[in-house]
């Protein structure tokens, strides 16, 4: 088995591609709520016509996971491929041109949520996967599929619930197909820092100012405040700075002109603001909810000092942590960002540029352990806003430079 023969699979499956993930994307799974049992029927079926055995780990009977492993031929090393089957919600479905839950085809490009972030990665996953069980006498080591839910809500039901319980999932190395953007491949993320505010005062009539301070006025000014933090200083991490400083302006085009700016700064997200009960009442309450993102070389550690300075300077104010994830990385020169960069050269003309991620993705769980994972998938075109779509081309080069990674992978002893 050749190199040529897997891409000759892919082409061959082509339409049979489109087709699963168009009724992938159809399988609504928003999380919240989390119910995947419908996006998990999809996989199981598709596996189940391939005579493919596979464990059902379900610690929340809503949100299983699939779990799928087979040995090569010869001893050797031992590969994840993960992906994750629930999506954000969609918060008003007539502003988007395509139906979200629809799967459409247009112009080339398949529009729904999800199809990004990350039902066409996550498909790419369990194709190599069944590609690969092909040809497993000729391959070294080990391969498993880990298809997961809960994903966007950190994994205590999914990716998380593995580590913890069933560490030897997750292999030597990972790699994942979250939206990377076709000229970027992923080597680490930022982790991200949730807080929640409250701010209480005695509250008054809303001509009597002179009473009580405003709840929603401390907010105002507290939110001011936070937004400073991007003016932290960040450790120099050598070969991480060299290669960020070289993918600038890939950075940019992937994601939109001033990511590179942010990608090493600290960044504050009030992404929830909620107080007061009348438009005559000086607020007595405000709720504050707060997305810190951490770049590689601070730590929850490192920022909540800062916190609790900015906070003592409010009248009425506490906090508490909501989330705390650390950001991780693999180093920028490890194997797989080899063999993926060379992959993607060849099948077209691309050469990723090894980078951070802004987001937040389960690959973080293997870095935890010490493990390579690497992230390399669709253009984040519309993730978590309206008209998420992936080209048609796109998905396939993700799918082809995901079976030859693997198979790259796994020849070597």
């Amino acid at each position: 088995m050749t190199k040529q023969d897997l891409e000759a699979w892919v082409d061959a499956d082509r339409d049979v591609l489109i087709q699963f993930v168009q009724d992938f994307i159809r399988c609504r799974s928003p999380n919240p709520p989390g119910d995947t049992l419908e996006a998990a029927q999809h996989v199981r079926a598709f596996l189940d016509a391939q005579n493919i055995a596979y464990e059902i780990i379900a610690p929340n009977e809503l949100m299983p996971n699939i779990v799928s492993s087979f040995e090569g031929g010869a001893a050797g090393r031992h590969l994840a491929l993960n992906g994750h089957m629930d999506v954000f919600p969609v918060e008003d479905e007539s502003a988007w041109s395509q139906d979200p839950w629809g799967g459409a085809l247009v112009d080339g490009k398949i529009y729904g949520r999800g199809s990004a972030d990350m039902k066409c990665g996550t498909t790419a996953s369990i194709f190599a996967y069944t590609y690969l069980n092909r040809i497993r006498e000729q391959l070294k080591g080990r391969l498993t599929l880990v298809v997961v839910s809960d994903e966007e809500t950190f994994g205590p039901w999914g990716a998380r619930y593995l580590a913890e319980h069933r560490p030897e999932v997750f292999g030597d190395c990972c790699l994942n197909g979250e939206p990377s953007g076709i000229s970027t491949v992923r080597f680490g993320e930022k982790g991200p820092l949730w807080l929640e505010f409250r701010i209480r005062t005695a509250g008054a009539h809303g001509a009597y100012t002179h009473m009580s301070p405003s709840a929603t006025v401390i907010a105002s000014e507290l939110i001011a405040d936070l937004a400073r933090l991007k003016d932290l200083a960040v450790p120099d991490l050598g070969n991480l700075e060299a290669a960020i400083s070289s993918a600038s302006g890939v950075i940019d085009g992937e994601y939109g002109a001033g990511a590179a700016a942010i990608i090493r700064k600290v960044t504050v997200n009030p992404g929830l603001v909620a107080g007061g009960v009348k438009v005559n009442l000086v607020a007595a309450e405000c709720r504050v909810q707060v997305d810190i993102r951490v770049p590689n070389g601070l730590t929850e550690k490192d920022i909540l000092p800062h916190i609790d300075e900015i906070s003592a300077r409010h009248h009425g104010v506490t906090y508490r942590v909501i989330l705390s994830e650390e950001p991780a990385w693999t180093p920028p020169d490890s194997e797989m960002i080899d063999y993926v960069r060379q992959n993607a050269k060849q099948l077209a003309g691309i050469d990723p540029a090894p980078i951070i991620s802004l987001g937040a993705t389960d690959a973080r769980l293997w870095r935890y352990k010490g493990l390579p994972a690497i992230v390399y998938g669709p253009a984040p075109r519309g993730m978590g806003s309206v008209d998420e779509h992936v080209p048609v081309e796109e998905f396939i080069h993700i799918v082809k430079c995901h079976v030859l990674s693997a198979f790259d992978y796994l020849r070597k002893a």
